[in-house]
């Protein structure tokens, strides 16, 4: 079967509209209570979410689909992605579900599933959940006396902030570093700022405000200019940017320039293989990762493993080679050491570690290599696959790549989550690598206005 409900990132889309309609994700958490039962005690979802206005349709919908297959709920509220993954291990749930379109706006919303384990479902069990969804004549209700029941889990903040400031190397603290916050009006608003807090530094905190329609708005990882301005006006030491779900973090340094997931990935890797903690013998990342990270790998004889773009490949990767950091450049860091998923917070936490280990500002320890020029551009199609394999497209990009050669690359792929082609294309010519992206969007089919 297709995997047409799933993408990259779970399920996702324009808030009620199909697929995220109340009564999508009801039958989501039908098939997802059917598919994840284990044996006759009394099965639990634990259910996160973040700040969107339609996160209260979205919840109330997955509860009643688990309830209906007689498993217990326990509501957790907003929090980040990542506790979901944890309280899922945590409370001994036999699945976790986390309702987010994580760094779109807030007319987009989604649902993550993850199993018992806290990691993010395989391929394979998202298409057997879809089986279900699309197919509810074989879903098997629970008799009167097994529904399920629901209840709000108290103190999941407090959890969840313990379990980060457990991640970070013993002993740290932050006190002399101002750290600007900005947290998207999002999952994080209240775990976040407080981290930091504990942990010595002074705070200043951006987008804590969520009023159900401000998330991601002109603020948090994917729009850094406010926390650009925040950092270098209050003369913070470093600004630290979350996405809505905060599964993903940016930096910015002193100087109010970004610092990349790329740079961060490469900062930690060097000073875990400093202190021995270092496992794989080097890095996981994606096809969209910087050329500049991987010569900087290579000359530290440390590996990059290139995966398609999604954390969860990354992760199945380094589950299945033994690696125990990998992320994305758009700062999903994963870290398999301390949690089941990228964990924005976490990945702060260690930057900073190493920031104050070195002693030097965060314009020097995180630029661990002079990125090779990238170009990414986004083209709206019509039908992405029609697209990419469009015989005028297919030329396109291979004569793009013979004009790069050996010292560069090309990747054009569709988007998981929006009907989008991204070209990316990047090599030690800036002005060679900007040519080959624009004759490539120029032989892509666009959407009709």
């Amino acid at each position: 079967m297709a995997r047409s409900l799933f993408g990259t990132d779970g399920v996702r889309g324009r808030a009620n509209t199909a697929p995220m309609t109340a009564e999508i994700a009801m039958r989501i958490g039908m098939a997802a209570g059917q598919v994840f039962r284990r044996g006759a005690h009394r099965n639990r979802a634990v259910i996160g979410k973040d700040t969107r206005l339609s996160g209260y349709m979205i919840e109330q919908a997955l509860t009643a689909g688990f309830l209906s297959v007689g498993v217990d709920v326990l509501l957790l509220g907003p929090i980040p992605t990542p506790a979901v993954g944890f309280l899922t291990r945590s409370m001994r749930a036999d699945m976790g579900v986390m309702i987010s379109a994580s760094h779109n706006p807030y007319e987009d919303n989604g649902i993550k599933l993850f199993g018992h384990d806290g990691f993010k479902l395989s391929d394979a069990v998202e298409t057997e959940i879809q089986a279900l969804v699309t197919s509810p004549s074989n879903m098997k209700l629970a008799a009167p006396a097994e529904i399920g029941r629901a209840k709000r889990l108290d103190d999941v903040e407090g959890r969840y902030i313990e379990a980060v400031k457990g991640s970070a190397p013993r002993g740290l603290d932050l006190s002399g570093l101002k750290v600007v916050v900005d947290c998207a009006n999002g999952a994080a608003y209240k775990v976040a700022p407080t981290v930091f807090w504990e942990l010595g530094a002074e705070v200043v905190r951006v987008g804590v405000s969520p009023d159900g329609f401000n998330i991601n708005g002109n603020c948090g990882s994917t729009h850094p200019g406010v926390l650009q301005e925040q950092v270098v006006s209050h003369g913070a030491h470093i600004g630290v940017a979350l996405d809505g779900d905060a599964d993903r973090v940016i930096l910015v340094s002193e100087t109010g320039k970004v610092i990349d997931g790329d740079q961060l990935m490469a900062t930690i890797a060097d000073h875990w293989k400093r202190d021995g903690g270092l496992a794989g013998g080097g890095v996981v990342a994606t096809v969209m990762s910087n050329l500049g990270l991987e010569r900087y790998l290579g000359a530290r004889k440390l590996k990059l493993v290139r995966t398609q773009v999604g954390d969860r490949y990354v992760l199945e990767r380094m589950r299945a080679d033994g690696f125990n950091l990998g992320g994305e450049q758009s700062g999903h860091i994963i870290m398999t050491d301390h949690a089941t998923t990228g964990d924005g917070l976490m990945a702060a936490l260690q930057g900073l570690a190493a920031m104050v280990k070195s002693g030097k500002p965060a314009s020097e320890t995180f630029h661990a290599f002079d990125p090779v020029p990238q170009l990414l551009k986004n083209v709206r199609v019509t039908d992405a696959n029609a697209a990419l394999g469009d015989a005028k497209v297919t030329k396109a990009i291979a004569a793009a790549e013979a004009k790069l050669g050996k010292g560069g690359r090309i990747l054009v792929r569709k988007s998981g989550t929006e009907p989008l082609i991204r070209v990316m294309a990047e090599g030690d010519d800036s002005d060679l690598v900007a040519k080959v992206v624009d004759q490539i969007i120029e032989a892509l089919p666009r959407a009709a206005a």
